[in-house]
This record gives structure tokens, sequence and C-alpha cells, in this order.
């Protein structure tokens, strides 16, 4: 059966965004080339990226104009091409249509459709972002690895990456420190607590 893998930025008092949805929430991420390899390379090849709503129109917004940029930066036009060829699973009551290749919306059902991924997709599944998809699959124990990048940043405010979830247990992986401050932990899902 494949895994769901989930990846975030947070802050260290467990924020995952900011409530400034003009900046995207993301104004105090410290910005690092060197721990996103490395938390690419602990996640590994995936062909498959489910989204919220939210992050899925981030993620259209910014990387479908670089596809076809040619003055971006050569590695952000290769993270475009690969977020374009993965197949993309968006859960979302309010977009109906998109552009970009290789989406898949649903309104909901997001339960069961996340269990027959772990069955049928070619390969582990990948959550970026998307907060509230997050703590729907976490609170149904169907995230098998977590990894986080965290910023040495105390956000004050913001949204709570596991607001509204129950206790569980994770088993250490691996923590990386970086020279820019920021730490990537990851973790294999341990058990539900009570």
């Amino acid at each position: 059966m494949n895994k769901i893998k989930m990846l975030n930025r947070i802050s260290i008092d467990g924020y995952f965004a900011s409530l400034n949805e003009a900046s995207s929430g993301m104004e105090w991420f410290i910005h690092d080339p060197e721990v996103d390899k490395a938390a690419h390379a602990i996640g590994g090849k995936m062909n498959t990226l489910i989204l919220g709503g939210t992050t899925y129109r981030l993620f259209e917004r910014s990387w479908v104009p670089m596809l076809h940029n040619p003055d971006a930066p050569s590695h952000l036009r290769e993270i475009a091409q690969e977020l374009t060829d993965m197949t993309k699973i968006v859960f979302s009551k309010t977009i109906n249509g998109t552009e970009w290749d290789n989406t898949q919306i649903y309104n909901d059902k997001l339960i069961e459709v996340v269990q027959q991924l772990k069955r049928d997709a070619s390969s582990d599944i990948l959550v970026l972002g998307s907060g509230s998809i997050v703590q729907q699959l976490a609170k149904e124990g169907l995230i098998d690895e977590y990894i986080f990048i965290v910023s040495p940043v105390v956000a004050g405010k913001g949204k709570p990456l596991f607001e509204h979830v129950r206790q569980f247990a994770l088993t250490p992986v691996e923590a990386r420190t970086f020279e820019s401050g920021n730490i990537v932990l990851h973790y294999h899902f341990y058990g539900m607590g009570n």
C-alpha cells in the first residue's frame, strides 16, 4: 500500500501560514534552497499530490506562469515542471475547473478518495500545505510520514497546522539543521492516542 507523506513549513509555535491572505500567508518563511533539496530527498519521488483549494490556487498562480517564463531561475522552472507533471488531486467546494495539466477536482469524499489512492496510486502520495486536508487526514490516522521544515520564527498567531486533531504519536526518523536556521524534521506515524 502507498504511503501518504505530508510536507509543511511551520513556525516554532506550530503555525503553517499567517492570517495575511494577501501575502499568501507565508511572509515569515525563511527560504533556503538547501532545505528544499533536503526535504525533497526525504520525501522521495512521488507522482501524486493532494491539495486543498487555497493551496491549489496559490500554486496555480505561482507555478504555472513560472513554466513559461524564460527569465525564471532554472531550479524554479524545474519545480514548476515537476508539479505540472504530477497528478494533482484537489479538494475544493469552490473550484469547478482548471487549465493546469493533470488536475482532478473533488468537492467531497476526502477520506474515501485518499484510501483509494493509497491502494491504487503508482507511487507514494504527497500532501503540501493544505492545513484543513492535513487535519482531516491526521484525525483518521491516514498520514504515514510527516516532514516539517521548521523556520526559526515564533509567528505569534496564524493558522495552526493541527487544530481540532486528537492526540497521536510519531516516531522520529531524522533531524537536520541548516545555516539559515531552518530545521528539517522527519517522523513516521506511530499511532493514535486516547
